[in-house]
């Protein structure tokens, strides 16, 4: 058996080299998990109340509905097409620097129509479990009343277009939604809530020093909604 061949050493430059390659690496992998698999959102406003409240922090699923770029992945990263009763993440209409939490009520082709805040697809009225009103009162589809009021309780009949899909927020009368500017185009789609990863109600920057903001953090956290499932 021959000698040992003593390991060369590590020298400052190849340290450097690895660790900003693993560096790299690192941040590749999370701009890929972010671009196609998973995202954190925050839900901004009380809209899809009582199923996400506004602070809800939130994990997307941004693969499910996604196009078959890897079809090998299939068999490991399930994808489905768009149901009726989806909640999903999507960048709004009308500012795509925005996004928007709603969930789907009409798929492209159905024929939606609300009366009296009463939702109806291809004619037949929906039972819609998760929604609520928070007020009674119903303004009719008065042309002597404001577009937001009438359009609240009122939509004329109303076919979704090809790819796109007609959404509402669970707190009907709280909602900025499909009601007001039309059908989502399916390429503005995110993805899927999959549940809650950490809740507070919203609130204005930190004060005090770090063991103000500690204390705040722990009373102020939902912690009952800690990994609750978006449905």
């Amino acid at each position: 058996m021959g000698p040992d061949v003593p390991a060369r050493p590590l020298t400052t430059g190849s340290s450097a080299s690895e660790f900003l390659e693993a560096i790299l690496t690192a941040v590749v992998f999370a701009l890929f998990v972010r671009t196609f698999l998973v995202q954190a959102f925050v839900v901004p406003t009380s809209s899809m109340e009582k199923t996400v409240l506004a602070g809800d922090h939130v994990v997307v699923n941004k693969f499910v509905f996604g196009p078959r770029a890897f079809a090998a992945w299939d068999g490991w990263l399930p994808r489905r097409t768009l149901r009726r009763g989806d909640v999903i993440v999507f960048k709004f209409p009308e500012d795509p620097r925005r996004d928007f939490v709603k969930r789907i009520v009409a798929l492209p082709g159905d024929v939606v129509e609300i009366r009296d805040k009463v939702l109806s697809v291809n004619g037949r009225r929906e039972a819609e479990p998760r929604a609520f009103h928070s007020e009674a009162r119903v303004w009719p589809d008065d042309q002597e009343l404001p577009e937001a009021l009438r359009r609240r309780d009122q939509v004329p009949s109303f076919q979704v277009p090809g790819r796109s899909f007609f959404a509402l927020g669970d707190n009907r009368d709280n909602s900025y939604d499909s009601r007001f500017w039309g059908a989502v185009p399916a390429g503005n789609l995110k993805g899927r809530p999959l549940f809650v990863y950490w809740s507070r109600p919203p609130a204005g920057p930190p004060r005090g020093g770090p063991i103000r903001w500690i204390a705040d953090f722990f009373a102020s956290t939902r912690w009952s909604r800690t990994l609750l499932p978006v449905r």
